[in-house]
């Protein structure tokens, strides 16, 4: 099995050095890198291929927060502060969990194992290629394995570690991430604009800065989704006409 590659961003020595204890002790954990801010951090994962990221919030020049939002395909994030106030700013960036100083091994635990089991659901996401008829994915609904053409897709909407897949037919049920299945899905046709909701750009109807329609549904735009989304859908280019 591939060991977990791991980074620490993180402005306190003492805080380094106990997230440098606790990884050394678990065995599926690889640390590949250590950063004193957000800047170097923010380089190192440009040019290197981390899965998880233990990010400090409040560091100096930018916040852990800010580098989140500036990452196209951030790995996987867990908070690491002694400041509850970041809590609901972290729950809206959808990052794996947030861990209170001082971390207790245990509780540094239960986020690797957290991101154990989101990654053995995302490994079930099998993607056909097929030049005849376009992608296809397979999902896992109970005991049934549904095949979905992905030009079906309208949209996709996560319920914690479920997602509701919708296509004009037919809504499937399944036990996968949101990563998942934006990482299996073709990122030039699909966008995602809110923590809960993943839609297929052929698929949307009307838009505006705070939310999108597809068909009679509407959707909102989640503020850190919301630069990405409305540069994605060329929305400055309609105002300068």
């Amino acid at each position: 099995m591939n060991k977990i590659k791991c980074i620490i961003v993180d402005d306190e020595p003492l805080a380094i050095e106990v997230l440098k204890s606790h990884i050394s002790k678990v065995d599926s954990l690889e640390l590949v890198g250590s950063c004193a801010d957000a800047i170097e951090a923010f380089d190192f994962l440009t040019k290197n291929e981390v899965d998880l990221m233990f990010l400090d919030i409040h560091m100096p020049e930018m916040k852990g927060t800010d580098l989140v939002k500036t990452l196209q395909k951030p790995p996987a994030v867990v908070f690491t502060t002694a400041h509850r106030e970041y809590a609901i700013e972290s729950y809206d960036l959808n990052v794996l969990d947030y861990l209170l100083k001082p971390i207790s091994f245990e509780r540094f635990l239960q986020s690797v194992e957290k991101y154990k089991s989101q990654n053995l659901v995302s490994n079930e996401v099998r993607v056909i290629q097929n030049t005849g008829s376009g992608t296809t994915i397979y999902l896992r609904e109970k005991n049934v394995i549904h095949k979905i053409p992905v030009s079906e897709i309208e949209y996709v909407e996560s319920f914690g570690d479920y997602l509701k897949v919708h296509t004009p037919e037919r809504e499937i049920n399944s036990r996968y991430t949101m990563a998942a299945i934006e990482k299996a899905l073709p990122e030039k046709s699909f966008i995602r604009i809110h923590r809960s909701f993943l839609v297929a750009i052929n698929r949307i109807t009307s838009f505006s800065p705070v939310m999108v329609v597809v068909g009679t549904k509407q959707f909102p735009i989640g503020v850190s989704y919301r630069e990405k989304t409305l540069q994605s859908l060329d929305y400055n280019s309609f105002l300068n006409k």
